[in-house]
């Protein structure tokens, strides 16, 4: 059973920072692309960033450039979002994704955590 349990949220004023970490198992997770989405209040889940299995290759929304760092760890089944100069827009239900397989030869299947609430307010 794949599971990917998100971390790290909370409440900020703006300008702060948050780190957000997204724990997975049950998947090959250094095969795994992972992704983080946000989705605010009456909108559509949007993705934020992407990063390759070797992370060597990031794909970032326009909105986040320059403040928003992705990183994954393969020997902690981990991957990171750091998050600096957070702005009022940035509040939304920040969700882990995961695109991988369980064993060698399965398929690749999308898989999603449960989401963590970041909120940037004064």
């Amino acid at each position: 059973q794949v599971q990917l349990v998100e971390s790290g949220g909370g409440l900020v004023q703006p300008g702060g920072s948050l780190r957000l970490s997204c724990a997975a198992s049950g998947l090959i997770f250094s095969s795994a692309a992972m992704s983080w989405y946000r989705q605010a209040p009456g909108k559509e889940r949007e993705l934020v960033v992407t990063i390759t299995i070797d992370g060597g290759s990031t794909n970032y929304a326009d909105s986040v450039k320059g403040r928003f760092t992705i990183s994954r760890d393969n020997a902690k089944n981990t991957v990171y979002l750091q998050m600096n100069s957070l702005k009022p827009e940035d509040t939304a239900v920040y969700y882990c994704k995961a695109r991988g397989r369980t064993w060698r030869f399965g398929p690749n299947s999308d898989y999603w955590g449960q989401g963590t609430q970041v909120t940037v307010s004064s």
